[in-house]
């Protein structure tokens, strides 16, 4: 979530870059630029955006988890050994027994 307090003109940013640039480290909060008074963009250090992009992927994957567990309690899906000799006989791959 952004905090009011990290919203600021873009002359601003570029007039302290430096002074800005500390601060998005240190913090990992991201800043809202504006210009002409309205938001147009949004810049955060590196660490906090690669930690963001680790988070979507994570919570994608637990919602890919809770489908997938909602499906088997219903009953719905294949055997995976079904699965694999499928895969297997699509790509030419032998099964060991």
């Amino acid at each position: 979530m952004v905090k009011l307090s990290n919203i600021r003109s873009l002359t601003d940013f570029q007039r302290n870059t430096k002074k800005h640039l500390k601060r998005l480290k240190r913090t990992g909060s991201p800043e809202v630029l504006t210009v002409n008074g309205e938001a147009e963009i949004v810049i955060q250090s590196a660490q906090a955006y690669q930690q963001l992009l680790e988070d979507v992927e994570a919570l994608r994957t637990l919602e890919i988890l809770r489908r997938s567990l909602a499906e088997a309690n219903r009953g719905e899906g294949r055997p995976v050994r079904q699965v694999l000799r499928e895969l297997a006989a699509e790509h030419g791959i032998e099964l060991g027994k």
